[in-house]
């Protein structure tokens, strides 16, 4: 996967081309969509469920349903912004019917040369995967993809006062593990 084109706030005439194109199912549109932003939408996956694999399935399911979806899309705000809710919708579906926690790794998509290899970080990493999933996964919105708590209770389900107060609980559950080493 090549680097995603995101945080980009107008569309391009390529752009716009490509997603009146999936719209319509053409795969030529969906396969430039997909080399554009399957690598940024994959990391996100990759962050909220854990592994490789349910990632790539996440990223799967998104551009199958895409051409359905960009009905949808209002073409307000980013591309990029509307298909990384998409992907943390679909991810989080899957998060909720999977039946064991598993671990992740925020900078396993990154490459060897930019992923911290200091002690802190990679304690800051464990602490994150030994969080609960529902802590874990306002923390990854909120924290590291940029989401208002508006939008993360939108992506999750719950109420704005729950994303801040889940958001609170796995802050205090990071310092404490990390102050206490564990």
């Amino acid at each position: 996967m090549q680097a995603a084109a995101s945080g980009e706030s107008g569309a391009s005439i390529d752009q716009i081309d490509h997603i009146v194109g999936a719209r319509a199912g053409d795969p030529d549109a969906l396969a430039s969509l997909y080399r554009a932003y399957g690598a940024a939408l994959y990391r996100l996956a990759y962050r909220l469920t854990g592994t490789p694999q349910d990632a790539e399935d996440v990223v799967h399911d998104v551009f199958v349903g895409l051409p359905e979806a960009l009905g949808r899309y209002e073409e307000r705000g980013s591309f990029a912004g509307w298909l990384k809710r998409v992907t943390a919708r679909v991810a989080l579906m899957r998060l909720r019917t999977r039946t064991r926690r598993r671990e992740v790794m925020l900078n396993a998509t990154l490459p060897a040369d930019q992923r911290p290899a200091d002690v802190e970080s990679m304690a800051l990493e464990t602490a994150i995967n030994a969080l609960p999933d529902r802590l874990r996964s306002v923390l990854v919105l909120k924290e590291v993809e940029g989401y208002s708590h508006a939008e993360v209770s939108e992506l999750l389900g719950i109420s704005e006062g729950t994303s801040r107060v889940r958001l609170n609980r796995a802050m205090k559950r990071l310092r404490r593990m990390l102050e206490n080493g564990t």
